[in-house]
């Protein structure tokens, strides 16, 4: 035996051969899968939730094709705004719904509609808090929408005006005649303000301003617009450019039941 071996003496580790092994944390195991759980918890609400919503509006947007009024048309898409679906639907309304139709076919005219509904109750017969709808028609589609009226003459827009052109017959004499007016919404009907006038005779023309500002008093033309429009629902804004003309429409505390969005206002 080497001196080295003689002096080597064997060492037990603390608390002897017979100490239990330390224990193992477990609290660092339990809050990785309350983590897990949670984590899991948290997909499962968010693909209920998108699943759920994706549902709900594609439902929406096939009711609002379904209850079309005959000669229209089209393709609906539906979004409804808000954090949750599910629980704005447990609480028996939504909080904003949005229906686009931008390729609206309106007795064949196409027309770009959007329609924005806030506080919009699940209950049938329940009253919309508030409605808002826009729409848009091009410069050939309102032509359209004029002869369809009976107006024969050609319409034509400008930055905020609309120019109504025709022709008469005065004394065998074939009279051109042309009116400019600015259109403004007023709820139940548009104004027509004029703007100016050209009156053309013989191959000679003139202003005719003065003369429609004698006859009219410089007062504008009302158009009432009730009749074509579901009682309760205003006229709230006209916007007309060279190649499109906007149409904005409200509503508020409108009962949607199928008699109130059928039946017309009048016009007095």
């Amino acid at each position: 035996m080497s001196s080295r071996d003689a002096d080597t003496v064997p060492v037990d580790p603390v608390g002897g051969t017979d100490a239990p092994p330390p224990r193992r944390r477990r609290g660092g195991r339990v809050v990785v899968v309350v983590l897990v759980v949670l984590a899991v918890f948290a997909a499962l609400l968010v693909l209920v939730e998108t699943v759920g919503r994706g549902i709900a509006e594609r439902n929406v947007a096939d009711s609002i094709e379904r209850s079309l009024p005959e000669g229209v048309e089209g393709e609906v898409r539906v979004e409804i705004i808000g954090f949750s679906a599910l629980w704005q639907a447990m609480t028996g309304s939504m909080d904003e719904m949005v229906a686009t139709a931008p390729e609206l076919l309106v007795n064949g005219v196409p027309v770009d509609v959007t329609v924005t509904a806030y506080g919009v109750p699940l209950a049938e017969g329940a009253t919309l808090e508030r409605g808002e709808a826009e729409a848009s028609i091009d410069g050939d589609a309102v032509d359209e929408i004029a002869a369809s009226q009976g107006i024969t003459g050609g319409l034509t827009l400008g930055e905020g005006t609309v120019a109504y052109e025709d022709e008469t017959t005065f004394l065998g004499i074939p009279i051109g005649f042309s009116i400019t007016a600015e259109p403004e919404a007023a709820g139940d009907r548009v104004l027509l303000r004029p703007v100016a006038a050209d009156i053309s005779a013989g191959g000679g023309s003139f202003d005719a301003s003065g003369l429609v500002d004698g006859v009219l008093g410089g007062d504008p033309v009302p158009i009432c617009v009730a009749d074509r429009l579901p009682e309760g629902v205003e006229l709230s804004g006209i916007e007309v450019e060279p190649d499109r003309v906007t149409v904005r429409l409200e509503a508020s505390g409108l009962p949607l039941v199928e008699e109130t969005l059928a039946t017309t206002g009048t016009c007095g």
